[in-house]
């Protein structure tokens, strides 16, 4: 902001009190409002129905709130599956997942702010007061430097925020005095020993306690660290310095973002993902706007709206021309290498780029906005939420799914720019998913596999402090809100920060170094306003319009167009590459080319290094076609009513459910239980899924002796007991080396931990029924409303709170990282003395379908013919890995590859030259 009070978005003064609303939602606007000429784009939403909406959006907040303050409290976070709180250290490690977890009543603190959005003045006032009273900040136990600031200070800072504004009010909060601002402080100056490294950047962890380095601490010899982790702390620590006077804070921050800044990749303008701390040097080259580096760009353009510096809007701007000239390939956004930014580094998107859509809103660059954003509805549209991660032709690549909340975000900001009413039915969608799918008796579990509907016994304190936020948000009126939102600018976090921080505290130089490194380009930055009739032509079906093209991209079309050919951007009139699928190794023409790739100039050894990645990828998906995806078993009868819903290994023998109509049954336990001979009690498991142990005899043998006896399926429970799928991977029962043909039932494993499941609601219940499938299905909402049998009925009146915490003890999941989870996953053998022969399946290839449609889109736009495909093929899906070796399948091209593989390695050195 400058002197008078004021700063500038789009080219546009902004004064120093402006509505955030003008700041962020209608920036693109240029203080010219759109709502009038998009909104009839679709049939607007009566007041009624968003008032409804908004409602539902409350009860959903209060499920989830209340049961982490019954069921989990003080602890960090809710583990909604089996009713009780996250303690670090007394849960299987998640690995770096579990750095957001300090002990310091992690949700709650995440909760505050949006307490208030939710007027929920009262519950906020009594949060303020456990948290004093109850959160510990000295606790012995290593955090995420990056976590703990936008989680944990965000929220203290946006609950000081809201508290002191409620103070002023006159009718809350009376006896506040700045208690949450002092806790703040307290963890801001626990963060700074982060910062003594040589460049500026911080480590990515410290201990609360001991802080960096002291033995005590177990932290301190880390070297590298993520663009986000140390790029996204300016505002919290900025707002921190802003409200307690104290500079040092937004000093180092702001040395921060100078050192990655001066890094940054000079002729692409482009940032890596991951830096040393102490040389400076990118240990990781991609670049995006997903995981890694996403808030890295959010924090530059917010910045500038919150603390006015125009150096950080020159940085900003900077970047965001080399994004949509590298990375965008609407609607796309891919990773390319920053030395290389012609060419793509991976395949696959992940989720977190979600985001991008709401800042480009921001930026005041509406259309790629749309254009993404309505991708990614067309991937949740297909599987009710978006994966962690899918590829360029929208086939899964990661499928979990932790309810993660920036496609809300981006959905809210394109709501607010436009007032198109389509955008409220995207939000009405969200809704309906979280509810049908998501929704637990305990609170909301994240999704395992966004296919099969399996859960993971994880609520992660972001779905409280975002996704709640934006929901109620695009449905709340300006009246529907205690306070005025446009005067707060929201963090990473979804915190409210307020916007006349700019002018309080001001002792920080705002030297511009953004020219000492760069010669500035003022054709990339938006120093006048923009032609609205440009951005918003006078059409009523605007929007509509860039939205058309993209409405089939992920089920059946795929429009030309959809990948931009950057060959044609660059070498306009010659042929387009070979492509790996086209590949051809009886073609002369195809091997003249494999020749020349590498060999005549750098853009041949760009297409050289795309052919092998295409290949790699595509070994792997041929291989995977060899595999079994994962089947799910998911327990129908009162009182979980297809809530619980069990990931299960395949069989190699038997049924194939993914070809086959879904077996459902009654289960029971036969005896013998480990199935090894003639079952005793064949009256018992007659016509029903049987229950049997693991060991003692093959698999075949079990599946032969239930269905002698009857049984219509057969489930295996491991023998190992406290075994899960959050320790081993699960794997395929494979045959006993005869012929399994007389097998005809479908037949299952679950380990001990999700067997116990369906063996505890057994002794509780008597009844229990469950659905045997390749994939969830939808509850139905009308056997939940059936009057249950007397039985049931009795059983559930007698514990109703132990069936409850009981019925939800379900795959319990280690949640990798994704990079965890795609490059250090290796296949697990089985000792012979299991007496089970098993294939087993790497924590990657168990969500995986084989059957699928394997044909990408091509980058000269000819789309694959999906209808003409088998229709087993069609029903399936895959994610990919390019992570394996060869398969046979492409042997012969092995020897072909050797033979430019020293060009390939030359090509190399020249990218490291570049450095």
């Amino acid at each position: 902001m400058s002197e008078a009070g004021g700063g500038r978005v789009c080219g546009c003064p902004v004064p120093l009190r402006a509505p955030w609303s003008l700041v962020a939602a209608t920036a693109a606007l240029c203080l010219v409002s759109a709502t009038s000429v998009w909104t009839a784009g679709a049939a607007p939403m009566s007041r009624e129905e968003k008032q409804k909406l908004g409602n539902q959006v409350l009860e959903m907040f209060d499920h989830a709130y209340g049961n982490y303050m019954e069921h989990a409290y003080p602890a960090d976070e809710l583990m909604p599956l089996t009713c009780r709180g996250r303690v670090r250290g007394q849960e299987p490690s998640r690995g770096d997942v579990d750095d957001a977890l300090g002990k310091f009543s992690l949700t709650l603190i995440d909760s505050l702010d949006t307490l208030v959005v939710l007027n929920k003045t009262k519950e906020f006032e009594d949060a303020v007061r456990k948290v004093l009273r109850d959160v510990n900040l000295d606790n012995d136990v290593v955090v995420s430097v990056f976590e703990t600031n936008i989680r944990v200070l965000g929220g203290l800072l946006g609950g000081h925020s809201l508290a002191i504004m409620l103070r002023e009010k006159g009718e809350y909060m009376q006896w506040y005095n700045d208690e949450l601002l002092h806790m703040a402080k307290q963890l801001g100056y626990k963060l700074l020993p982060a910062f003594n490294t040589t460049s500026g950047l911080p480590y990515p962890r410290i201990n609360l306690k001991f802080g960096i380095r002291k033995p005590e601490a177990r932290t301190g010899t880390e070297t590298d660290t993520c663009t986000a982790c140390a790029g996204t702390l300016i505002l919290e620590f900025a707002a921190l310095s802003r409200f307690t006077g104290a500079t040092i804070f937004e000093e180092y921050a702001r040395k921060a973002l100078d050192f990655l800044w001066e890094k940054r990749q000079r002729s692409s303008n482009l940032v890596g993902v991951t830096i040393n701390i102490h040389t400076g040097d990118w240990v990781r080259k991609d670049s995006g706007v997903g995981a890694g580096i996403d808030s890295y760009y959010e924090y530059l353009l917010k910045a500038y709206v919150l603390l006015g510096d125009d150096s950080f809007l020159e940085r900003f701007n900077t970047h965001y021309d080399a994004i949509m000239r590298y990375i965008s390939q609407p609607p796309l956004l891919l990773d390319v290498h920053i030395h290389k930014p012609m060419l793509n580094a991976r395949t696959w998107m992940d989720a977190l780029l979600a985001f991008f859509p709401g800042l480009q809103v921001l930026k005041g660059d509406i259309r790629p906005a749309i254009e993404t954003h309505e991708m990614l509805y067309q991937v949740i549209k297909k599987h009710n939420f978006l994966p962690e991660a899918f590829t360029t032709d929208f086939r899964v690549h990661w499928a979990q799914h932790p309810l993660r909340p920036e496609f809300a975000e981006s959905t809210y900001f394109l709501y607010k720019a436009t007032g198109d009413p389509y955008y409220l039915e995207v939000g009405k969608t969200l809704i309906e998913n979280l509810n049908k799918y998501a929704r637990v008796p305990c609170g909301f579990a994240a999704m395992k596999d966004v296919r099969t509907g399996s859960h993971e016994d994880r609520m992660d304190s972001f779905f409280l402090a975002e996704m709640f936020k934006y929901l109620y948000l695009l449905f709340a009126d300006k009246e529907d809100i205690i306070f005025d939102i446009e005067d707060y600018i929201f963090t990473t976090e979804a915190h409210l920060l307020p916007l006349w921080l700019s002018t309080t505290n001001q002792s920080i130089s705002k030297k511009n170094t953004t020219s000492e490194y760069t010669e500035l380009d003022d054709s990339n930055f938006d120093w006048t306003c923009p032609n609205t009739q440009i951005l918003f032509p006078n059409d009523p079906l605007y929007a509509q319009s860039i939205r058309e093209p993209l409405k089939n991209v992920v089920d059946k079309s795929c429009p030309r167009g959809i990948i931009r050919v950057r060959e044609e951007n660059f070498r306009s009139g010659t042929k387009p590459p070979l492509r790996a699928r086209d590949f051809m190794a009886t073609n002369p023409e195809h091997l003249e080319i494999l020749k020349k790739m590498g060999a005549a100039s750098s853009i041949d050894a760009e297409d050289g290094l795309r052919f092998m990645q295409e290949m790699i990828e595509l070994s792997s998906q041929q291989q995977k076609e060899q595999q079994l995806p994962p089947r799910a078993v998911q327990i129908v009868s009162h009182p979980f009513f297809g809530r619980v819903v069990l990931t299960a290994g395949p069989a190699q023998f038997g049924l194939d459910l993914s070809k086959h109509r879904e077996t459902r049954g009654f289960v029971a336990s036969s005896k013998p239980y480990n199935g090894c001979s003639e079952l005793t009690n064949p009256e018992a498991v007659v016509g029903k899924i049987a229950l049997i142990q693991r060991g003692q005899c093959m698999f075949a043998e079990k599946a032969r002796n239930i269905q002698n006896a009857g049984a219509i399926g057969g489930i295996v429970i491991d023998d190992n007991e406290g075994s899960s799928s959050d320790t081993a991977p699960l794997f395929q029962m494979a045959g006993d080396g005869k012929d399994t043909d007389d097998i005809k039932i479908p037949m299952l494993f679950l380990f001990s931990k999700e067997g116990s499941i369906i063996l505890e609601a057994l002794r509780e219940y008597e009844e229990v029924e469950v659905l045997l499938s390749d994939k969830a299905k939808d509850r139905d909402p009308e056997m939940e409303n059936e009057e249950q049998p007397s039985s049931e009925s009795d059983s559930q009146n007698q514990s109703g709170e132990q069936s409850t915490s009981a019925s939800q003890e379900f795959d319990l999941v280690d949640q990798e990282s994704p990079e965890e989870s795609s490059l250090d996953s290796h296949p697990e053998s089985f000792s012979q003395a299991d007496a089970d022969s098993a294939v087993s399946i790497s924590p990657v290839e168990q969500t995986s379908h084989p059957t699928e449609n394997h044909e990408t889109p091509s980058l000269d736009g000819e789309c694959t013919d999906l209808e003409n495909q088998p229709q087993e093929q069609s029903e399936t899906e895959e994610d990919s890995n390019p992570n394996v070796s060869w398969g046979k399948k492409v042997q012969p091209i092995d020897s072909i590859l050797a033979d430019w593989n020293e060009d390939i390695e030359a090509f190399e050195m020249m990218e490291k030259d570049e450095l």
